[in-house]
């Protein structure tokens, strides 16, 4: 592991403080709670672009450290002990210089919290075009080498579609909320969902629904074949807490909840 990396020696200090929502991710194939996402929240529960607004750019390799951190000490207290469920958190690709010194903090706060590594899923997404292939590259061969499981959020929004999937491949993509939504009467996106599935399927890369909020949209990405949902059809996310299921466990083949 490299002694030190940019980052660490020039992002400057957060001036603010900030906490962590969780959402469930739902299996409906095994009948249980795959695992939760970790927002971003204000002290008081405040969205995320009220943080995410204050980052500077000279502050985004702190925040995604200690995004990571808070992620894993708070699930760590939250999740339960038994059949524990994953946990998914976002980072920036551009904050990550160097992968095996960059994940320092994260190592270190799993082993705290005895979290094991492989519960964890790293997802990134790109508002901006990736223009450092390789270094994204090497990044997601860095996490898998540790056992991390890697997801390429916000899938058919911007650039994150079949370019970046073409050179590289996560172990899970999130379809876009923008796919998903009115999924039930959209040929068009009935068609763009096939060819995706198709398309991960072939490329052994498993599928998530996100932004799910009606149950025709549910039903309609059940009957396609995707097994991994999240959206406020099934939880809002929680300040500091888990959730419960805003529908019952037996509408959505949801018996065990973790």
């Amino acid at each position: 592991m490299s002694a030190s990396c940019p980052g660490c020696q020039t992002s400057r200090p957060l001036d603010f403080e900030f906490s962590m929502a969780f959402q469930p991710i739902l299996d409906i194939a095994s009948e249980r709670i795959w695992g939760y996402e970790a927002l971003v929240r204000g002290l008081n529960g405040e969205g995320a672009y009220s943080i995410l607004s204050q980052v500077s750019a000279e502050q985004k390799y702190r925040f995604d450290q200690a995004c990571r951190v808070k992620a894993i000490d708070l699930a760590a207290r939250l999740f339960p002990s038994a059949d524990l469920p994953h946990l998914s958190i976002n980072f920036l690709p551009n904050a990550v210089y160097e992968p095996s010194a960059c994940l320092r903090a994260t190592l270190a706060a799993a082993r705290k919290s005895s979290f094991p590594l492989t519960s964890i899923m790293f997802e990134f997404t790109e508002s901006e075009q990736m223009t450092d292939v390789a270094h994204l590259q090497n990044i997601i061969a860095e996490y898998r080498k540790m056992g991390f499981i890697t997801a390429l959020d916000d899938f058919g929004a911007g650039y994150a579609g079949l370019g970046l999937l073409a050179d590289f491949q996560p172990d899970l993509i999130k379809i876009d909320m923008h796919l998903v939504r009115g999924i039930d009467t959209s040929r068009a996106r009935q068609t763009i969902l096939a060819a995706t599935l198709f398309v991960a399927r072939e490329l052994d890369i498993t599928v998530l629904a996100e932004g799910v909020e009606t149950a025709a949209e549910f039903a309609a990405l059940k009957a396609a074949g995707v097994t991994l949902f999240q959206g406020y059809y099934f939880a809002k996310p929680a300040f500091e807490a888990l959730p419960a299921l805003a529908v019952h466990p037996h509408e959505i083949g949801v018996q065990h909840v973790a």
